[in-house]
């Protein structure tokens, strides 16, 4: 057998060196079948969206989905009109958004854009929800393939992990933002060469390149893959401290380049980011600290996946589902860190990523089983408040594990093939016992394969959704809407009500500003909320939506409408088809007047008034 994985580049020096340069060649068929069996799971996963992917959103997180639909809009909307895509006025009128301070894709959205104008945000969600998840998957098969494993069928199997990893597929239930992870194998693969001797600039151009890009797609996935590169590093350092001492002039030198070209090209965003208008510092009360992942999860199949149990999920599934990897792989994972970690430096800085963040994961309080205990987590010693990670859940710290854990798979297989060094005890001769050999193969396969197969990806639950009101997407509103003033919808858009009121605004192309919105914005004390701060119309409709009756009326209450039409600067108030139609029909009446029935809906023109 071919030791590869003692021998190889990669294995002797992972953090610094290359694999031998091989002749440039088209793709191999392997890569070929590879990358379209991808995309073909990419399909299968948002399947239940191609139905009707006009009137579909997701089961699991609708609101989340709509905010999405709304940011392809945005990005098409700030092209189209050449506008600073950093900030919007289109949501939360007058005020805005800072869209740096929110999860906003701008490196998706804005080059995308064309054909979102083309084929409208629905479609182009759908579109991309896949395509990102495949692509991971890709990107994640060349670096393996590349720079790690020898074996194609090695690196289809580590990339398919991770691209379509059980918390990754759970993340594509409204937030493809955490599903667009193209780029992080590539930035792993350039920081491991930073290192290389005599290619220090082009080494640290191309990262800082690939960073800066990154910051424009999802930060949060930027950091953790930064926390992850920190332990890799260190782990071979302590592992190989003479080839660290020889390769640590380039490798600082390149990292530099990279850091001083990334902050270069991303320095105005990040400051508007945390300085611009409705910038915020932190979320009100740490929120996002108390979300641990629980230890049972690791154990545990996911929703999503064949062998998914939705009762188990409410009982362990409060927070993400971010691990869920299954007993099966667990074990098959341990059995294969067991049989590695002594032959492959790669193996044991995977160990090392393993064991840290499953236990950073863990959040403040251990959870077991559903169940809280007393028992301190690690993230009962870190401050809510610390810079960088003020906004993170400990939870998510597990989405490296798993892809340590796609790695793992990929060594495991390699090792399995006969291409690299055989995972079993050696006898004094150097090979293992022949009868042992010829059994091991196929018995290591068939336990990866099982352990894999209960976590094949099912189609995304989907929910139908009312379109639009004709009046809305006709434009018989633009009579009524002159420039510099709102389109008032009924319910007021929020994290909680209000979810087809704000795909309004990003079906028609966000023509006219809307009050209200899904997103983080600061309190009057600087921290970040959820939503515009209620007025006290919108927390009048909201309590009506929710009683399913008109509560007393004041003149205070008819005084305060007007006062927040006039701060919304409003010029019509349209109420559409609703479950609460009638209820919310009989409160604006109530407030404002009898309306006026226009097409298919209510509307109050209130631009005389206000």
């Amino acid at each position: 057998m071919d030791p590869s994985l003692n021998s190889s580049p990669v294995e002797a020096e992972p953090v610094v060196a290359d694999p031998p340069r091989r002749p440039r060649r088209r793709p191999a068929r392997a890569d070929v079948l590879a990358i379209g069996a991808y995309a073909v799971l990419g399909v299968l996963v948002c399947l239940n969206y191609w139905g009707d992917v006009e009137h579909r959103v997701s089961s699991h997180l609708p609101t989340d989905h709509s905010w999405f639909e709304w940011l392809f809009a945005h990005g098409a909307y700030s092209v189209r009109h050449l506008e600073n895509p950093l900030f919007t006025a289109r949501q939360n009128a007058p005020d805005g958004v800072n869209m740096m301070a929110n999860t906003s894709l701008l490196g998706v959205t804005l080059p995308l854009a064309p054909l979102t104008l083309l084929l409208g945000p629905q479609v182009m969600y759908a579109l991309y929800l896949g395509a990102a998840l495949s692509a991971t998957a890709a990107t994640s098969y060349w670096v393996l393939s590349r720079h790690l494993v020898r074996s194609r069928g090695a690196a289809f199997v580590g990339g398919a992990f991770l691209g379509f990893a059980p918390g990754i597929v759970h993340h594509a239930n409204g937030q493809p933002n955490f599903v667009s992870n193209f780029l992080l194998p590539l930035i792993v693969a350039r920081v491991l060469r930073l290192g290389e001797p005599g290619r220090w600039r082009r080494n640290g151009i191309a990262l800082g390149l690939l960073v800066a890009y990154q910051i424009f797609i999802n930060e949060e996935m930027l950091l953790l893959t930064a926390l992850a590169c920190l332990v890799v590093v260190v782990a071979w350092v302590v592992q190989r401290p003479r080839a660290a001492r020889e390769r640590a002039g380039a490798f600082l030198a390149a990292g530099g380049v990279g850091g001083g070209l990334a902050l270069l090209l991303t320095a105005y965003p990040i400051w508007f980011q945390f300085n611009g208008p409705q910038s915020y510092r932190g979320l009100q009360g740490g929120v996002f600290h108390n979300w641990g992942e629980d230890l049972m999860a690791f154990v545990t199949f996911a929703r999503d996946t064949v062998a998914g149990d939705e009762a188990v999920e409410k009982t362990i599934g409060l927070t993400e589902q971010n691990t869920w990897f299954g007993w099966p792989l667990v074990l098959v994972a341990l059995v294969a860190l067991v049989l590695l970690v002594r032959r492959s430096l790669p193996a044991r800085i995977l160990a090392v990523l393993v064991v840290v963040f499953s236990v950073a994961a863990i959040g403040p309080k251990v959870r077991f089983d559903g169940v809280e205990t007393t028992v301190d987590g690690p993230w009962a010693y870190v401050p809510d408040d610390l810079p960088l990670v003020e906004m993170m859940m400990p939870t998510r710290l597990s989405l490296v594990v798993a892809a340590a854990v796609g790695v793992l798979l990929a060594l495991a297989w390699e090792a399995l093939s006969g291409r690299g060094r055989p995972p079993v005890p050696a006898q004094r001769t150097g090979s293992a016992p022949p009868r042992f050999r010829r059994w091991l193969r196929p018995v290591g396969y068939a336990a990866i394969v099982a352990a894999l197969l209960p976590l094949f990806p099912r189609p995304l639950p989907a929910q139908q959704i009312d379109p639009p009101p004709h009046f809305i997407m006709a434009g018989g509103w633009r009579p009524y809407v002159p420039d510099g003033r709102t389109l008032v919808p009924v319910p007021i858009p929020s994290n909680v009500h209000g979810l087809p009121t704000l795909r309004w605004s990003a079906l028609t192309r966000q023509e006219f500003p809307i009050p209200g919105g899904y997103f983080i914005g600061p309190n009057e004390a600087g921290e970040g909320v959820f939503g515009a701060p209620n007025r006290p119309t919108s927390t009048l409709i909201y309590a009506t939506m929710d009683a399913n009756k008109v509560p007393p009326l004041t003149e205070e209450n008819r005084r305060q409408a007007l006062d927040d039409l006039r701060f919304w600067k409003a010029s019509v108030v349209v109420l559409g088809a609703n479950p609460r139609e009638a209820v919310l029909r009989d409160l604006m009446t109530a407030l404002l007047g009898p309306p006026q029935r226009v097409d298919d809906v209510w509307l109050w023109d209130v631009r005389d008034r206000v």
